[in-house]
């Protein structure tokens, strides 16, 4: 693995010849990305639920407690986030290219890697939900904010299947594995990298799933092997694949499992890790 000092002696990228582990954007424009992201999330939550919620009649001494319970505002809450996560690209394409000097993808790292084709990048997604859907089994049920989110209504769940599948995974790797890792790279070298990245990844996920010690696990082990996988090929597109079928196949289930639910033993109760548990092990029961 380079060394600070390694990375520091690299040369400047050209536009003709963009390099992903030396780009044209500096720690602080990524960290500054990365808060923007946060900021947009919350600030298009607020357009989308104000306007809900004053039409609903609610007082603001009423609000906080209307928008965590209100399945409509459930919904409205996760409706904003691909507009919320598009804005977040537009930003991000402008720190990228230098507002049009450098092509955005290319610049990222838009290619395979050494040692990772598509179909090896799915095998490891598999692998890792596979893996990820054991931990939930030896850890056992545990309720957290997401799944009462999802339990509100079925247009919660189908909303949040489609960010967690179709913008969450492409703009968490561009923010993470894109923009804060390059830069970091460059500044304190490989290992800490991958370490701090690991690190911020993580935080960032764990508060919705707290006190749910296997689904933090499950989310501590993508954010891992996700990094390490963008320190070894030194490009962005295998994270965003393999980031894209991990929640892709978790997302199908979600969407089939009221379909699926006729296939389930009335009785015994489903087992602990619950019913996408279930629909999985009986999906791809030869595995287990």
């Amino acid at each position: 693995m380079s060394s600070p000092e390694e990375v520091s002696r690299e040369e400047a990228p050209t536009p003709e010849r963009p390099d992903p582990d030396n780009p044209p954007w500096g720690f602080w424009g990524a960290l500054g990305l990365m808060v923007l992201s946060i900021v947009l999330m919350l600030l298009t939550q607020v357009v989308f639920l104000i306007p809900y919620a004053l039409s609903r009649g609610v007082k603001l001494d009423a609000m906080a407690d209307f928008l965590v319970k209100d399945p409509g505002a459930i919904f409205m809450a996760l409706v904003s986030i691909p507009p919320a996560h598009l804005l977040t690209l537009g930003a991000a394409w402008l720190l990228v290219t230098r507002v049009g000097k450098y092509p955005f993808l290319r610049t990222l790292g838009w290619e395979w890697g050494r040692g990772l084709s598509l179909w090896r990048c799915a095998g490891l997604a598999v692998l890792l939900l596979a893996t990820g859907y054991g931990i939930l089994y030896v850890a056992g049920e545990c309720d957290n904010e997401l799944e009462r989110i999802l339990r509100s209504s079925r247009a919660a769940a189908l909303a949040a299947a489609f960010a967690a599948t179709f913008t969450a995974p492409l703009v968490e790797e561009i923010v993470y594995r894109g923009l804060l890792y390059s830069a970091l790279r460059r500044l304190i070298g490989v290992t800490w990298s991958v370490v701090v990245v690991f690190v911020i990844f993580a935080a960032i996920h764990v508060p919705q799933y707290w006190p749910c010690y296997g689904v933090i696990g499950m989310i501590l082990l993508l954010s891992f092997v996700l990094t390490l996988v963008r320190a070894r090929t030194g490009r962005l597109l295998p994270c965003v694949f393999i980031h894209f079928i991990f929640n892709g196949v978790q997302c199908v289930l979600l969407v089939l499992s009221p379909y699926l639910e006729r296939f389930l033993p009335q009785e015994p109760p489903p087992p602990a890790p619950g019913l996408l548990f279930e629909l999985f092990v009986r999906l791809l029961g030869a595995s287990w």
